[in-house]
């Protein structure tokens, strides 16, 4: 057909007609826009996008005001998910402290003080009204904080930080104000201390590998001690059989987690509140029955006399009274599932008072009947409810393990968006919540840890142990970005700072210190977890920052693009392809390698880079970020694609709609920008020459997006992807090559492949292999 038909000509006007209408509803944003450049001309970046290509349409973020109607679905479902663990631990809390007997009565006075107060200091005061507040934009857990710091100092050790992330509208926060000495001294001295680097991400690790732990211990000691009860009535069980009983049940539970913590939660939270109605009643029976003298146990004065009267093993006792509060942590992990508002509704009107009701009432009990200490729970129902508690109970049990293994998929999730754990399967289970996730892989893992560790140690009381470690050194850890975040991001009093670190996290190191003294007597299990975690997500961050700065170091400068670019042997190919590189600040090294190789590129070639910001979600329109690549002439472009860590990565089809349609809305303002200072200065002119020159700037606009749009209909998306392999160079010690060539190079060959990750087509897909030597 030629040009000047009339249908070709009819064709061209539409277009023309939409792209004017377009341009038009863009002329005032992107004058905005080059007026807010020109205040910005002395921010110097390094191989950074142009600031233009940084503004986006929102400014909001995605945090939506929630009606009470949400909120409280939200907390029912919270009561399913988050408190098991908490609810259920009034089944193994004081066999565990008094695990030879009740030496002295006034000692139950206490016990019971302890427990009260460590509710009330940490589980309540702590966790539900502090550390919730500490939220990185509605997640929680150890990487959250992470990356809360990170997002107020550059203390990430992968140099991958760009000025355009800040504009993000969930990621843009106050800086600390540099007149608050203490904040910025703080800030500073992160900020330019390698060594501080590495320790908060040594300490962001060991964290996480003890929630991970967690998630194992908790189900194990949670259905062993409900399935155990049984013994009341059934006392022909052996522990051998409640052993296996428990194993199957534990199978089971793990089996549902593919089902997603929206449905779980529907289902668990009515067993999960009728435990906590039956635990409250029969605490406050019991304490009205036997002795209400034990409200006493409020005066903090008993701790001392306890102390006083037993000393060591008092402080020994701390490792069985700490067990009262776990699933606290559970509280703040799981928060990406739920939201602020909705955990402490459900924690302030239901779990705390059941939960202290529940104590009281056993304590009461055990003032006349000191010999059921070990055996305080079962002991203290009435025998004509006996066995439709015993039934709540086993339920409750199973269903206490589902906070730990909802907030560990939460937090691998959370770190492998930051380099720091190998890639596995992220499955969302939610299409209204983003926080409800699903990892197989590891839900595999935990599940077949959880069968070892209950044939292992077959009884709670070794399992108790082990829990009460994860659990102190889960909570001091806390505390410790938490004072953090006070110091640097909330800019809290000294005094206030003072004053938690003197009760709330004294108290923490405390319990610390006496469970370590059970290291050898099943201690030591969470810490040997929790060194192999360790290990694996070290070993995996170690190689991708090595890759990474490799790779930073290599790029392919403007030079030689054009370079590359002009030679004359470089065949021209129709259509579109797409190179997907891990680097966000320019053109990877095996760009170079492939043209080497295969001297031809596609008409349209965009450089795409996948890049997680330590934030839980990027806005669609703020997804992707483009700039053209000089020359002009040439219709390369750079793209960064940016997603939060509770962003699900999207079907292909969905991916190619959205990067088409932004790629040629980047155009459009590219070449309207481009233009636009001689447009400017046609002011004074006719308006005739201004709508010349602006039809002029749309039919430049027009023939850019056709060359899309032809590549795109020359046939489907090529995407070209490097393979490489990372070795270490000649000259390295013993140590790296170890670590490079045989750990890491393993650990990639072993998880899922990056094509994998982001679901790239198999058909349409080329790798270009080439050796890295770090």
């Amino acid at each position: 057909m030629e040009v000047g038909s009339p249908m070709e000509q009819e064709r061209s006007r539409k277009a023309n007609h939409v792209d004017q209408e377009i341009l038009e509803e863009q002329k005032d944003d992107i004058l905005k826009s080059k007026n807010d450049m020109l205040s910005h001309k002395k921010l110097a970046l390094r191989d950074s996008f142009d600031l233009e290509a940084s503004r986006f349409t929102t400014n909001q973020g995605l945090s939506q005001v929630e009606d009470w109607k949400t909120i409280m679905k939200l907390a029912f479902q919270s009561i399913g998910v988050v408190y098991g663990d908490l609810g259920t631990s009034p089944l193994y809390v004081l066999p565990g402290i008094f695990p030879t007997g009740i030496k002295h009565n006034d000692d139950i006075f206490g016990v019971l003080s302890l427990i009260f107060y460590s509710l009330m200091l940490i589980t309540l005061i702590k966790y539900v009204f502090i550390v919730l507040a500490a939220n990185n934009n509605g997640d929680g857990g150890t990487f959250a904080l992470y990356s809360l710091l990170c997002r107020h100092a550059k203390a990430s050790l992968t140099p991958n930080q760009q000025a355009e992330d800040k504009e993000v509208s969930n990621y843009r926060l106050d800086v600390p104000n540099r007149r608050l000495k203490r904040a910025s001294f703080v800030k500073s001295m992160l900020e330019n201390s390698q060594t501080i680097k590495f320790f908060i991400l040594f300490i962001t690790m060991l964290g996480t590998s003890m929630v991970l732990g967690d998630g194992i211990l908790t189900p194990c000691i949670s259905v062993l001690s409900a399935v155990g009860g049984v013994k009341e009535a059934a006392s022909g069980l052996t522990d051998n059989m409640i052993m296996w009983i428990s194993v199957g049940i534990l199978i089971v539970l793990f089996q549902v987690q593919r089902f997603g913590t929206d449905k779980i939660g529907y289902s668990f939270a009515p067993i999960l509140t009728i435990w906590f109605i039956f635990i409250g009643s029969i605490g406050l029976y019991n304490f009205f029955k036997y002795d209400p003298g034990v409200i006493k146990a409020i005066n903090p004065m008993y701790i001392i006399q306890y102390f006083k009267r037993n000393k060591k093993d008092a402080w020994i006792s701390l490792g069985g009274v700490i067990l009262c509060l776990t699933g606290s942590e559970a509280l703040f992990a799981d928060l990406g599932h739920f939201s602020v508002r909705s955990i402490q509704i459900s924690s302030c009107t239901i779990v705390f008072p059941s939960v202290v009701f529940a104590y009281f009432g056993q304590a009461s009990y055990l003032r006349q009947h000191s010999q059921d200490a070990s055996n305080a729970f079962y002991s203290s129902v009435p025998k004509s409810i006996y066995w439709p508690m015993f039934v709540v109970a086993v339920m409750a049990a199973i269903i206490a393990s589902q906070s730990l293994i909802s907030a560990s998929f939460s937090i691998i999730q959370q770190s492998l968006a930051l380099g720091c754990f190998p890639r596995v399967k992220v499955v969302h289970t939610s299409s209204k919540y983003k926080g409800q996730v699903y990892v197989p892989e590891i839900n595999t893992i935990l599940m077949l840890a959880c069968v070892g560790v209950t044939l292992g140690f077959k009884n709670t009381l070794k399992i108790g142990n082990a829990y009460g470690i994860v659990v102190a050194f889960v909570y001091t850890i806390t505390s410790a970005f938490l004072v953090l975040v006070m110091v640097m991001i909330w800019k809290t009093h000294i005094c206030l700072i003072v004053i938690y670190a003197l009760s709330i996290w004294l108290l923490e190191l405390l319990f610390l210190s006496s469970v370590l003294y059970k290291f050898m007597d099943g201690g030591y299990l969470p810490l040997l977890f929790a060194m192999v975690t360790m290990t694996i997500m070290y070993l995996w961050n170690y190689g991708y920052r090595k890759k990474y700065i490799y790779e930073l170091d290599n790029k392919v400068s403007p030079v030689k693009l054009v370079e590359i670019a002009s030679d004359t042997s470089i065949h021209w190919i129709p259509g579109l392809a797409l190179f997907y590189t891990e680097l966000v600040q320019g053109i990877s090294p095996i760009f170079t390698h492939y043209v080497a190789n295969v001297p031809a590129l596609h008409s349209v070639l965009v450089f795409i880079s996948i890049k997680s910001l330590p934030i839980c979600t990027v806005p669609l329109e703020d997804r992707f970020l483009f700039k053209r690549v000089e020359p002009r002439e040439l219709s390369i472009f750079r793209c960064i694609v940016r997603y939060g860590y509770k962003d699900a990565r999207t079907e292909w089809e969905f991916f190619k709609e959205m990067l088409t349609i932004q790629l040629k809305d980047f155009i459009r303002k590219d070449v309207f920008m481009s233009r636009l200072p001689h447009t400017t200065n046609m002011a004074s002119h006719e308006s005739d020459d201004n709508e010349v020159s602006r039809l002029r700037i749309e039919e430049i606009a027009q023939r850019e997006v056709e060359k899309v749009d032809e590549a795109l209909n020359v046939g489907d998306i090529v995407h070209l992807m490097g393979e490489n392999e990372v070795v270490a160079s000649k000259g390295s010690s013993f140590l790296k090559k170890l670590v490079i060539n045989y750990a890491y190079n393993w650990l990639r060959k072993s998880v899922r492949q990056v094509d994998e990750v982001f679901m790239i087509p198999r058909k349409r897909l080329l790798k270009v292999g080439m050796t890295y030597d770090v």
